[in-house]
Order: C-alpha cells, then sequence, then structure tokens
C-alpha cells in the first residue's frame, strides 16, 4: 500500500513518505475571517477533510491543523466600513466557517490556532531571521529580503527579475521592491502589538509560518490550501520558515476553486454562495457530495443543474440504503475493509471521483441481489458501500446524516416522516375502496412537493426527489 499525491513543488505525482512512521502532520490554510464563508471557501476544507480520513483509514495517526487568520487588511477594512471592533467581525465569521464545516460533516482540526494568539512566536522568527541577514527593519515596518533566500520562487516557478510583489499602504523603506512586509507598523486606530521594532501588526504570510513551526515543529509533512494561495502567501512562507531554519513542508498540496461563469468564486466579484444560505435550500450531505465528489485538483463550476445531480445520484445510495436494510430486518454495519479497485483509486492521488464509480457499481450489484430475493448478497454489498462512503464522509446512516449529529438538535426528517405518513395513510384508505383517482391525486400532490413514493412488500416508503 502506498499513497501518491501530487505535490506542487515537485510538479508530480510523488509517493508518500511520512517524516515519521505511522504519523501523518498537515497543515491546512484555514479562513481569513473578514466575511462569512461560501462554498469556496469550504470546499478546501471539505477536499482536506476527505484526505484526513483516508490516512486515518491506512491506518496513520493524523495531526491535523487548520488556522484561522483573524488579522489582516481585509479585517480592518471591514471593521472601519462597519463601524465595529474588528475582533467582534473576526469571532463572528470564525464561528460562521465553523457551523459551515461542521454543516457539510468536516471533522474538527486536532488544533486550530488563531494568528492574534501567537505575536510573541512571530516576534522570536523575526528576531531570528533578522540576526541571519534574511530580514530588516524599514520605519516600524520588517521585511523578507527576497534576494537573501536563494531558493525563493521555486513552489511558484517564477523569474525574480520578473516579479510583482503584491504590496500593502504605508509598506515603505523597502531595499527591494519585491521583498515582503513580515511586520507592518501601527497606523492610527488600527490594532497593534508591542515589539522590538515598534508597536505593529502581523503580515499574513509570516503568522502561517510560526504557527506551523509551534504545531507541527521545524518540519512536517503536508502543507494545503487552494490554488491560488501558491503566490505569493505559500512561497513568502516557505522563504520565512526555510531561512529561519526549517525544513517545513516535505509535500505541497493545492486544490482548485468552485467557479461561476469561468470565474473564481469571491466577495469581491459579487458572485458568492453562501454556506448559510445554501444550507436551507439543499441538504447539507447534498451539498458534501456536490463539493467533494469531483477531483480536488479539477474546478467546479457551479450550476443548480449539477447540484440536482448530485441530488438524484445520492438519493439513489440512500434508497438502497433503506431498501437492503428492510430486507435486512435492521442496520447492517460497515465492512471492516473497503473494496480493493476503491482503495487503489484513494491511493492515486485521492481518485474520488473513480472511487466514487466503485460505490455506484456495488451499488447496482446490490440491487440486482434485491431483484434477485439474494438477502446475504444485498447486505454483503451495502456493508462494503457504507464502509466507502465512511471513508468520503457520506454514510446516510452516520450519526451525521442520520439525525443525532445535528447542530441545532432539530430532526427535521422525524417531523416530516410523520406528517407524511398521515397523507399516505388517507392514499391507503383511497385504495381499499378502490379511489383510485384520489390515490393517484395524493400520490401526484406528494411528488409536486418533493417527495418520491414508492411501494413496497413492507408498505410504502418516501424519499427526496430531484427539484
Amino acid at each position: 500500500m502506498t499513497i501518491r499525491l501530487y505535490d506542487t513543488s515537485a510538479r508530480q505525482t510523488r509517493d508518500f513518505s511520512p517524516l515519521t512512521p505511522g504519523c501523518v502532520s498537515i497543515y491546512l490554510c484555514g479562513a481569513t475571517v473578514q466575511a462569512a464563508p461560501h462554498i469556496g471557501h469550504i470546499r478546501s476544507g471539505l477536499n482536506f477533510d476527505i484526505m484526513r480520513r483516508w490516512f486515518t483509514y491506512r491506518g496513520y495517526d493524523v495531526t491535523f491543523i487548520r488556522n484561522v487568520t483573524d488579522i489582516d487588511d481585509k479585517i480592518i477594512k471591514k471593521s472601519a466600513e462597519q463601524g465595529r471592533p474588528w475582533w467582534s467581525i473576526g469571532y463572528e465569521n470564525e464561528r460562521a466557517f465553523n457551523d459551515g464545516y461542521a454543516a457539510l460533516g468536516c471533522l474538527p482540526p486536532t488544533y486550530e490556532p488563531r494568528a492574534t494568539g501567537h505575536v510573541t512566536e512571530m516576534v522570536e522568527m523575526m528576531r531570528g531571521l533578522i540576526e541571519r541577514g534574511h530580514a530588516y527593519e524599514a520605519d516600524g515596518n520588517v521585511y523578507f529580503d527576497v534576494r537573501s533566500h536563494p531558493g525563493y520562487l521555486e513552489l511558484s516557478n517564477q523569474d525574480l527579475d520578473n516579479l510583482l510583489q503584491p504590496s500593502g499602504e504605508g509598506e515603505t523603506g523597502k531595499r527591494d521592491p519585491r521583498d515582503f512586509a513580515m511586520w507592518k507598523a501601527a497606523k492610527p486606530g488600527e490594532p497593534s502589538w508591542e515589539t522590538p521594532w515598534g508597536r505593529g501588526r502581523p503580515g499574513w504570510h509570516l503568522e502561517c509560518s510560526a504557527m506551523a513551526h509551534k504545531y507541527l515543529g521545524s518540519a512536517f509533512d503536508i502543507h494545503g490550501g487552494g490554488i491560488d494561495l501558491i503566490f505569493p502567501h505559500h512561497e513568502n512562507e516557505i522563504a520565512q520558515a526555510k531561512a529561519f531554519g526549517d525544513d517545513f513542508a516535505t509535500y505541497w498540496v493545492h486544490n482548485h476553486w468552485v467557479t461561476m461563469a469561468g470565474e473564481k468564486m469571491s466577495k469581491s466579484l459579487g458572485n458568492s454562495v453562501l454556506v448559510s444560505e445554501m444550507v436551507k435550500a439543499w441538504r447539507p450531505v447534498v451539498l458534501r457530495y456536490y463539493l467533494g465528489t469531483p477531483h480536488y485538483r479539477s474546478t467546479i463550476e457551479y450550476s443548480e443543474e449539477a447540484l440536482r445531480e448530485a441530488e438524484s445520484a445520492f438519493a439513489r445510495i440512500e434508497g438502497f440504503v433503506q431498501r437492503v436494510m428492510e430486507k435486512a430486518g435492521g442496520v447492517v454495519e460497515p465492512a471492516t475493509e473497503v473494496p480493493p479497485a476503491f482503495a487503489e483509486a484513494m491511493d492515486d492521488d485521492l481518485g474520488v471521483p473513480q472511487a466514487l464509480a466503485i460505490v455506484h457499481t456495488t451499488v447496482r450489484q446490490g440491487n440486482s441481489a434485491l431483484a434477485a430475493d439474494d438477502k446475504d448478497e444485498a447486505v454483503a454489498r451495502l456493508a462494503e458501500v457504507r464502509a466507502m462512503l465512511g471513508v468520503l464522509g457520506l454514510d446516510p446512516l452516520s450519526e451525521q446524516w442520520s439525525g443525532g449529529g445535528t447542530e441545532r438538535g432539530e430532526d427535521l426528517h422525524g417531523v416530516v416522516d410523520t406528517l407524511v405518513r398521515l397523507v399516505l395513510d388517507q392514499r391507503q384508505s383511497a385504495r381499499d375502496r378502490k379511489d383510485w383517482a384520489a390515490a393517484d391525486a395524493i400520490r401526484d400532490q406528494l411528488q409536486q412537493s418533493g417527495l418520491v413514493i414508492e411501494d413496497s412488500p413492507s408498505g410504502p416508503r418516501w424519499t427526496l426527489g430531484s427539484r
């Protein structure tokens, strides 16, 4: 068994070899909490949740760090626009992100550090870089000297002579325009912390270098994030960490975007779809299916038609699960191992689309067994399906999706089931008195409301249909 991952720094798929046998350390660049999350933000967390689950299935002890950037230019700008404290905006949106992760079934990280809680570590890193000649102070700012680090730009594969380094307001005193800010001098009315170089606040890139060092040490296995972070964020993280003396990350893994009309989903473009609104219109498990089943390195072009297709596909799986449980007379436990073809697909750079094809093939085999009245075969296939879906975080019988894991303690399925049963009883009464027109009218009305009614030997059952 060898897991292979596409490593952005090597520009190829590599065999995964952990620094510590049996252990995996992952650092994921998490939320910048200037606003509530859209589904593009949550996709990254979901993709790496699947990675984490697969490593765990393969027997690794996983340490998963997902940071929170709770201070940066965007948050300060929002604070000024809204007339609210920066920390109030940050905390409100941090909770919105965590609600979004939880709603879509992402496991909580091992640790979730906030940038503002690690200023001491940042100061220590800057002091070390200044002492080593890789950084310098100017006008209360601290800059990284990019020419001092020979490996700079190897991740993004750019030419230093043609580099355009993004710069913020007030970044004065640079020796070279390509140098980047690690620490920004305080401005009136802005949050600041005391340092040996005066009051100020951290630069975005420094935050992650310092937090990764604190929680994962000088070397760790995997650093992840969206492809938009490759430059400047991840490139600058590497420069700081390695110049400080860390080996830093062995593998760099990046997920692609969710787009609308071909453009990256973003708040600045006004084309974002907030998670808080999406979960009102779609079942969260369907959103997880939609966002988590394409390959993490492929673009997802958002459309309601694609969401409806995801809803229908998951409904087919749920229908199979329910039918086998009725046949078996109870819950069927997951198999101890996933089928070899599923494992092979997941080992190959987390090939979720290929793995999902095995799930649907197994569902079809199980349905054929049901049609042939082969209970044992149907139960065996369901056990495999549950094992595979568990790895993907999509098992319909898991606590997350069966009603026991709702954040608000509401099991609406039970409420709806009671109401639908009342209507189905009326339909059955019509059938008993051979009033077929009335029975068909009730069925049609239920279907128009989005429910699919299926008559079975044990009585009628209902499922949510496609929109």
